[in-house]
């Protein structure tokens, strides 16, 4: 049996042609406008959130509303969850009116823990690197009981520390360049703008029952209770 092929494609099979090859076009422009965009966001950093009320609490320092959420030893990225045994974490944002400039700094700011008198002052965003952790490569329990009893060839559960968590290089480099893109931008900048500031504390979350974040900055002065 033969087949025959026409030698010149027909119209219908041109136009069919061009709708596929269009489509494939498109979804591979859609696909890389996409990629984009994540990756544009994510160089801008941790952007504020539509409003103030969009925080645990806000309050006003002069024309300026200060916005503010404790998320403990976990330090919130715009790529992921990264977390920190010596440090916590506040996400603040600052709202003015539309074209509104503010001087940012994390030294306007400090953290009062359980009433203590003296408050916290924030530490720059360097400082918490040599603590920095990935939940997704820390071993489970029972991965470190195994490692553990196979390395002392014992059968029981023991009281030894678990096996210290040898992070590459590189992956290092790449949490120290989220938590740095995540922080609060410093400088003369146009509201609103938001971002991470760290404090220095090694207690468990669970031992932290009241919070005050307190700004003293060119906006003014004010203090925001926020939520454990």
């Amino acid at each position: 049996m033969r087949f025959c092929f026409p030698s010149r494609p027909t119209r219908a099979l041109v136009a069919v042609l061009t709708v596929i090859l269009c489509r494939s076009a498109h979804g591979q422009e859609a696909e890389t406008q996409n990629a984009e965009t994540k990756e544009a966001q994510a160089a801008k950093g941790l952007p504020p959130r539509a409003t103030p009320a969009d925080y645990q609490a806000h309050a006003q320092a002069g024309a300026v509303t200060v916005a503010a959420e404790f998320t403990g030893h976990t330090v919130t990225t715009p790529e992921k969850l990264l977390s920190s045994e010596d440090y916590v974490a506040v996400e603040v944002g600052l709202f003015g009116q539309p074209g509104a400039h503010l001087k940012l700094s994390v030294e306007d700011f400090s953290l009062r823990i359980n009433g203590k008198k003296a408050p916290v002052s924030a530490q720059p965003f360097a400082a918490v690197f040599r603590s920095l952790k990935d939940p997704d490569l820390e071993p489970t329990a029972s991965e470190t009981k195994s490692k553990t009893n196979l390395s002392t060839g014992n059968s029981q559960e023991g009281n030894l520390p678990p096996p210290p968590v040898h992070i590459p290089v590189e992956v290092q480099r790449a949490m120290n360049q989220r938590v740095q893109k995540a922080s609060l931008p410093e400088g003369d900048r146009v509201l609103p703008d938001a971002g991470l500031i760290f404090f220095p504390y090694r207690g468990k979350d669970s031992g932290i029952h009241s919070i005050e974040l307190i700004y003293d900055g060119p906006a003014g002065k004010t203090t925001l209770v926020l939520q454990p």
